[in-house]
């Protein structure tokens, strides 16, 4: 047992490192959410969508340039549908002209387009979203807290939801960092992360759970990293096959779900490493011990008082 033991990735004894570059990874996002902020997009903050149709796929390129060089702000362009239905997102007032203009513009460029629609997203509904948004992740995070606490113990879902909040804190930092656009879409992505690192968290779990009662030593670290070595096979192969499908969801999926592909990406990798490293470590330093799981059994008094 012991050289089996031996032979085992000692990831607790490396937790130094992780807690640092998990330290390392929150300042730069903070940081970057503080000074930076994100690039919010319409959904959030309100404006122009116009939607046109060509003969011939443009280059969005050239679209984007052509009305960013007539004056419009903050142009958004990306195909919607078909690679001939163009999206175009102005973050300004809406003019009901303002479809008839960009066609006209992106006719006199030699394209051949016409108006599918145009709409106005107001600021008020863009602020309704965020709140509304914002208010569902904190609803999301609560549930996970009181589902892990009532599941397992106080101290796991201490360590869940400091895992969880690692994870989003970084995924949305990427996006302040990188100015990605962040829409509905990477925010549905942020509530796909969470399940997605709870349940790596929760397996891990699990097995500690386990292992807890069914070992007969009291050294943390080593029943710790027994168990995650017992699950990171397990681990490694979902984080694989699904970071294979993303990736063909970046490359090929089109520019609509560009942004939610980078989101699940940058959180499938982040919540592995917490789930491996950062949730298991974080027992450590709420002190889970044996009696946390297996209270020691009281004495009887009244068997102390037979002869």
């Amino acid at each position: 047992m012991k050289s089996l033991v031996n032979r085992q990735l000692d990831f607790m004894g490396r937790r130094r490192i992780a807690f640092a570059i998990s330290g390392l990874m929150l300042l730069v996002s903070l940081a970057s959410l503080l000074f930076q902020q994100l690039s919010l997009g319409l959904d959030f903050t309100g404006g122009t969508l116009v939607e046109v149709r060509y003969a011939v796929a443009p280059s969005l390129d050239v679209v984007r340039q052509i009305l960013e060089d007539t004056g419009f702000r903050d142009v958004s362009v990306q195909t919607f549908g078909a690679s001939t239905e163009v999206l175009i997102r102005l973050q300004q007032a809406f003019d009901p002209d303002v479809g008839e203009q960009v066609v006209n513009l992106l006719r006199d460029a030699g394209g051949q387009v016409e108006l599918v629609r145009a709409e106005f997203v107001g600021a008020q509904v863009g602020d309704q979203l965020r709140d509304q948004s914002g208010m569902g992740l904190l609803v999301a995070l609560g549930i996970v807290m009181l589902y892990v606490a009532a599941r397992f113990q106080y101290k796991f879902a201490i360590g869940a939801l400091l895992a969880l909040l690692h994870d989003v804190i970084i995924v949305v930092g990427i996006f302040s960092l990188f100015q990605f656009e962040f829409d509905l879409t990477v925010l549905a992505a942020l509530l796909a992360v969470i399940g997605y690192s709870l349940n790596d968290t929760i397996v891990v779990y699990d097995r500690i759970r386990e292992n807890i009662r069914k070992s007969r030593i009291d050294d943390m670290p080593t029943i710790f990293n027994e168990a995650i070595n017992m699950t990171l096979s397990r681990t490694l192969a979902t984080s694989g096959t699904t970071l294979l499908v993303l990736l063909a969801l970046l490359l090929l999926g089109g520019d609509m779900i560009h942004y939610f592909a980078i989101a699940l990406i940058a959180g499938v990798v982040v919540g592995t490493f917490s789930s491996i490293y950062v949730a298991a470590a974080l027992l450590l330093a709420v002190k889970l011990d044996r009696e946390d799981l297996i209270p020691a059994k009281k004495e009887d008094p009244e068997a102390e008082e037979l002869p």
